[in-house]
């Protein structure tokens, strides 16, 4: 089991904290001596979660703070709050995510569910929390992805799928668009100088309620092949399918714009993954990157920080 070193004294955030791949992400870092912000949607799973990891860990530093990534007016309020806060910000941990939604829906401000969701939430909390990161000693972003991001494709003709969707297309797409992400803010990092570390993670095949939440959303369900084969095919629970994430967000060996899954691509202990070549193509990640600061108003500035 990969043991989260010493965070004492570090800020982490870490959305979609409340079950799954976030919560365990974040009971292991406070247990570890972080201070974490468990950044969810509904404060009331949250504050369940907060009591569960205080069960597990006495005196560690926890709190709720309600955050929804399909949402841009609540992303601004909650990086808001904590700039107004002005404490450094070690750690984002970009984890929440929604995943195969059966019909095309849209957030509030009119994009596809998926992709506002997946990325163009984080995009912009990632964003709008750089001041933050950068006053700290040693900033890093870890962002999830998944090992679909390698069948993914960013349609620019049709990014918010409304000629033609699919629901594992568009997740694809959302997930790859994680990884481009993930890739430009680290050659970022190094055009302006940061100290920011900008690392991606998948967790292979891991048991949360993501694989039954987005499918059933609008009264969906999941097609036969797909309730098939969540019983045969290899998985791991949510204490394995973390530790790529958390390896990203703390190994003192994650390298800037590094890859981590499991070893067998599905299950298994940790080590780093090759990136798809999709998501290796820098013209497609800046191109990407600028048709996000205009979708969502939010931009790095020109100079400086």
């Amino acid at each position: 089991m990969y043991h989260v070193p010493e965070q004492h004294g570090k800020l982490a955030v870490v959305t979609g904290a409340n079950s799954g791949t976030g919560k365990e992400a974040a009971e292991r870092l406070a247990g570890a001596g972080a201070h974490v912000i468990l950044a969810v949607r509904t404060p009331a799973k949250g504050e369940r979660a907060r009591d569960e990891i205080l069960a597990a860990h006495p005196g560690a530093q926890v709190e709720v703070r309600r955050l929804d990534l399909a949402d841009l007016a609540s992303v601004r309020d909650f990086a808001d709050g904590l700039i107004s806060d002005g404490r450094p910000l070690d750690l984002l941990v970009n984890n929440a995510g929604v995943m195969n939604v059966p019909q095309r829906t849209e957030t509030p401000d009119g994009f596809e569910l998926q992709l506002g969701s997946n990325f163009l939430g984080p995009f912009a909390l990632t964003v709008r929390l750089l001041p933050l990161l950068l006053t700290a000693p040693a900033p890093r972003v870890a962002t999830m992805s998944s090992g679909v991001a390698t069948r993914g494709r960013i349609d620019f003709d049709d990014l918010q799928s409304t000629r033609r969707y699919s629901p594992t297309r568009a997740y694809a797409q959302s997930k790859l668009a994680d990884l481009l992400m993930t890739v430009h803010l680290a050659d970022l990092a190094v055009q302006r100088g940061w100290p920011l570390l900008s690392v991606g993670a998948h967790p292979g095949y891991t048991r949360t309620n993501l694989m039954t939440s987005g499918p059933t959303l609008n009264g969906g369900r999941p097609g036969l092949l797909e309730s098939v084969l969540y019983k045969i095919v290899p998985s791991q629970g949510p204490e394995q399918g973390t530790e790529p994430l958390l390896y990203a967000a703390t190994s003192p060996d994650a390298e800037a714009a590094g890859y981590y899954g499991p070893r067998w691509a599905l299950v298994g202990p940790t080590k780093p993954v090759p990136l798809p070549r999709s998501a290796q193509d820098k013209t497609v990640a800046a191109r990407l990157w600028t048709e996000a600061e205009r979708l969502t108003g939010v931009a790095v500035p020109a100079e400086g920080h």
